[in-house]
């Protein structure tokens, strides 16, 4: 643990919360500490009232922020004595706990409060801090976790048994820490869940967490349970990567794999791959079949990963299992339940490694994280002396709480394209930027393809990546496929923009190595990535589509423009074949001709002039130089672009639509 308070950067904060954001932020830097939304912070202070009255008000975090970038309107208020009566009340039905919280807030924009709100307000102390210390989890997660606790900490810390989150528990840390608390308390450990901090200044607090996770860690380092050696083994599932084919294999794999889940989920999903040193070693240890199928780390994971990962890749199997997992547990619960999709959240696999799903890229980076840590502490956990979960209905209740499961409705209708891929060519500006644009903004998850650096810091998201690809290199495209199948799973989409225009010349003065390159840009890049997109387009759960910017001058050709015209003329009738071809595969592939699309890197003010002029006209009249006397934007050609990918556009292919405000030549 390494202690990040700089007292000249606490120093500017100017009251009691600002310092309660410094100090969250400190944790939520550190993922050994939190994970995604994960642990709460709060500290109790006075406000005056719209009467001029004082009110005493826990600050505790509000659900759905993130610690490590929390602002002032991340923490809800909420009026203390209320919170401290209702801890004396004998039950209160979760639902119930949170229309209290959510009711004696003081300001009703606020995010609702954590669900341990309560137990906050219980704990005799300024400042509180609660984090889900990995070293903390390991410990706790070995067999004799409780005794080792002890042994760790001594009466520095009240130690509480496992509690489901909610009004119970904080009733329970109430009690006990009335009945364990002394001077010499500084922390509380909730067994299979995190552990507390407290003190009087946001220092204090912040300070006790940083010694009482280093002193597990330490605890784990004497036990020789904390330094990990991920060492590869080689897996008779391993293909040799000295041939051909074995190339594509793992993706290929991978994208089946993916629409299995799918099938199961009900919906497409994006499936981000880990293979390196953690992950494979992980997957190839011999005892991985007991060591995963216990339950996750700490309860509150379960929501995003499930209660177990699958091994290898029987969905169908893994569905079994989970149903049966349903049907055992569902009768025990409070309430009648209704079973979530039965598909996995995590696939450990020999060949491929870590394999995280989400219906978005951000939740299958979110799984991806979790786990990845989840690996470190059930690895040590298993060399302290073995790794023991908590019971598959603890988890269950968790996994089916009514208040967890509101956290995961909050995002209300997936978007058109949540949990779908796409790469786009030629994307780092012009037509095929805005491809990118539009497909994020319908949910997709994107990679963007250019000869361009710029493509690499276009978007910092989980949902885009960025590849310097020169498209005329036939390796560099098999490459660029691969890598958006590593990042996302497979591939739905595929937007065929990138080309070039040369400078006019007529055919007799056209020099063949001209008419080559243009060819080997404008149709041959083209024909080797549908071609090598072809296998991975035909597992796209939703099927796959393929959208061809073409041009205008493929069905109204103009003169000095022979090698592009004939490229992109032979382009749409490659697409045509294709169409004729892949249907079969549940693959469509639609054409869109725009023209005088002058948002783009070719057309520069000067160039717009010096054409305007020539033509008798001011810009404006030249950009609007059609049928319809409009101007057509790249997002224009974009949008459509983007749905003819879409549900309207599924019962067509081999479709060629002008984008170009009408032009009399092609009407």
């Amino acid at each position: 643990m390494k202690n990040l308070f700089d007292p000249k950067a606490a120093a500017t904060c100017t009251d009691d919360l600002s310092l309660r954001i410094y100090t969250s932020r400190l944790l939520g830097r550190d993922k050994t500490l939190v994970l995604h939304g994960g642990g709460n912070t709060s500290v109790k202070a006075i406000d005056q009232n719209a009467f001029g009255e004082e009110e005493e008000i826990l600050y505790v975090k509000g659900s759905g922020w993130d610690l490590e970038k929390i602002e002032a309107g991340g923490f809800s208020p909420v009026r203390l004595p209320h919170l401290k009566r209702l801890a004396q009340l004998p039950a209160l039905a979760d639902p119930d706990m949170v229309n209290e919280l959510v009711t004696h807030m003081t300001r009703a924009a606020a995010p609702v409060p954590s669900v341990e709100a309560i137990l906050h307000a219980t704990l005799p102390y300024k400042f509180v801090d609660h984090t889900h210390a990995d070293a903390v989890v390991t410990v706790t997660n070995a067999v004799g976790g409780e005794a080792r606790i002890r042994e760790i900490y001594g009466d520095a810390v009240v130690v509480v048994p496992y509690v489901m989150p909610g009004f119970d528990l904080a009733r329970l840390c109430a009690e006990q820490f009335a009945q364990q608390a002394g001077p010499q308390t500084i922390g509380m450990v909730l067994l299979n869940h995190g552990i507390f901090s407290f003190g009087a200044t946001a220092r204090e607090s912040y300070e006790r967490m940083i010694d009482l996770v280093g002193r597990a860690e330490d605890y784990l380092k004497h036990h020789q349970a904390w330094d990990l050696n991920w060492t590869v083994t080689p897996s008779a599932a391993t293909p040799d990567a000295t041939t051909g084919a074995a190339e594509a294999r793992p993706n290929l794999a991978l994208a089946r794999l993916r629409q299995d889940i799918a099938t199961v989920a009900g919906f497409p999903v994006v499936m981000t791959r880990q293979a390196d040193a953690q992950s494979l070693s992980f997957a190839r240890r011999d005892d991985v079949a007991t060591i995963t199928q216990q339950g996750p780390a700490t309860p509150d994971h379960v929501i995003r990963t499930k209660r177990l990962p699958l091994l290898g890749r029987d969905v169908a199997a893994y569905a079994t299992a989970y149903r049966t997992y349903f049907a055992t547990h569902e009768p025990l619960a409070k309430e009648r339940k209704t079973m979530l999709d039965a598909a996995p959240r995590v696939v450990l696999d020999p060949e491929l490694g870590l394999c995280a799903v989400g219906r978005s890229a951000k939740d299958a980076a979110i799984v991806a994280e979790i786990y990845a840590h989840t690996m470190d502490i059930i690895a040590r956990a298993t060399a302290l002396g073995g790794y023991r979960a908590l019971p598959a209905q603890d988890i269950f209740d968790v996994e089916y709480w009514d208040l967890e499961q509101a956290k995961l409705k909050k995002g209300g209708k997936p978007a058109v394209f949540a949990g779908e891929v796409a790469l786009v060519t030629g994307a780092a500006s012009g037509i095929g930027k805005a491809c990118v644009d539009a497909l994020l903004a319908r949910g997709a998850a994107v990679v963007g393809i250019d000869l361009n650096p710029a493509i690499t810091s276009l978007y910092s998201r989980p949902d885009y990546r960025g590849l310097v690809c020169d498209v005329s290199s036939e390796e560099q495209l098999k490459s660029a496929l691969l890598s958006t199948t590593d990042a996302f799973g497979g591939l739905d989409m595929l937007v065929l923009n990138a080309g070039i225009f040369p400078g006019g010349c007529r055919v007799d003065a056209l020099k063949t190595d001209e008419w080559r390159k243009v060819m080997q840009i404008n149709l041959d890049a083209n024909f080797v990535l549908m071609r090598e997109a072809h296998p991975f387009l035909k597992l796209a759960p939703r099927g796959g589509r393929v959208a061809i910017i073409g041009s205008k001058n493929v069905p109204a050709p103009g003169p000095g423009a022979a090698a592009y015209s004939a490229s992109k003329a032979a382009l749409n009738q490659l697409a045509r074949v294709a169409a004729l071809e892949w249907g079969a595969d549940n693959i469509r592939i639609n054409s869109l001709h725009p023209n005088a699309v002058f948002d783009t890197g070719i057309w520069t003010e000067a160039v717009l002039a010096s054409r305007a002029k020539h033509y008798g006209l001011t810009v404006d009249e030249y950009k609007k130089n059609n049928v319809l006397k409009t101007e057509v934007t790249s997002r224009d050609v974009a949008e459509l672009a983007a749905e003819m990918c879409g549900p309207l556009f599924a019962k067509t292919t081999g479709a060629q639509v002008p984008v170009d405000g009408g032009n009399d030549r092609v009407i």
